[in-house]
C-alpha cells in the first residue's frame, strides 16, 4: 500500500496564492493516481475548514476512475462533504469506531501511531502509519524509531503498517524486509525535494521494493 501525503507548498515552491499551490497539488494527486498510488492523504492542517473543501472536492475529482482513494487528516466533517474516501487520524484523534460511525459503510479510517501504546488505539483502524522511521527533513528534531521498531510494529492479525519518514529506494527495501505493508511519504513523491523521484517513478520503485505488481 503506497500512499502520498500532501504538502502543497513543498508542491508548488515560490508560488504563495493558495489557487497556484493547489493547481500544482492537483498536478501531482492526478500523475500518482495514473501511476497507480493506493492512497491520497490530504494533509493540509493550515487551512480553514471551507479552504480544505475545496482542496479535497478537486483530489476526490482529480482520483475519479482511478484505484486511489483520497481520505482527509482529521477532518471527518470535510471528508463527508467533499465525498472522499476516508479520514486518516492523528495518534492522538478519537477512537476510529466513533470517527467510522460518521460515515458510509465501507470509509476508510486510518491512523498514525509512534508507539506501542498507540498501535493499541490504532487496532481497528484499516491501516496504521508507523513512524518516524528514519530521519526526514519534514521533521527536524525528530529521534528517528528505525527498522526494529517498525518491525514491532508489525502484528499478526493487525491492520497494516505503512512506514512515514525519511524513506528511500533503499530503505523501502528495508521497510519491506521486517514487514511493513508499504509506505507514506511527502519528499519521495516530489521532484523538487532532494531526494524525491516525482509520482511515477516513485511509484514504480516502491512497487519493486515490496515485489508489487
Amino acid at each position: 500500500m503506497l500512499c502520498l501525503v500532501t504538502d502543497r507548498r513543498r508542491a508548488a515552491p515560490g508560488e504563495l496564492t493558495l489557487a497556484a499551490q493547489q493547481r500544482a497539488l492537483m498536478a501531482l494527486i492526478a500523475e500518482a493516481a495514473d501511476a497507480g498510488v493506493d492512497l491520497i492523504q490530504i494533509r493540509e492542517p493550515d487551512l480553514d475548514a471551507r479552504d480544505l473543501c475545496t482542496v479535497v472536492c478537486a483530489a476526490v475529482a482529480v482520483t475519479r476512475g482511478s484505484s486511489s482513494r483520497v481520505v482527509v487528516n482529521d477532518r471527518a466533517d470535510v471528508a463527508l462533504a467533499a465525498g472522499a474516501d476516508g479520514v486518516h487520524l492523528r495518534s492522538s484523534g478519537p477512537p476510529v469506531e466513533r470517527v467510522r460511525a460518521l460515515g458510509p459503510s465501507g470509509w476508510l479510517i486510518g491512523r498514525s501511531a509512534h508507539s506501542p501504546s498507540e498501535l493499541v488505539a490504532a487496532a481497528t483502524a484499516d491501516y496504521v502509519v508507523f513512524g518516524t522511521v528514519f530521519t526526514t527533513p519534514s521533521k527536524p528534531g525528530i529521534v528517528p524509531q528505525g527498522v526494529s521498531a517498525l518491525e514491532a510494529a508489525v502484528q499478526p492479525g493487525g491492520p497494516p503498517v505503512l512506514a512515514i519518514g525519511g524513506i528511500t529506494a533503499d530503505l523501502a527495501r528495508d521497510c519491506a524486509a521486517v514487514g511493513a505493508a508499504g509506505v507514506a511519504g511527502i519528499s519521495l513523491f516530489l521532484r523538487s525535494a532532494p531526494d524525491g523521484l516525482g509520482p511515477s517513478a516513485a511509484v514504480r520503485m516502491l512497487r519493486a521494493a515490496f515485489n508489487v505488481d
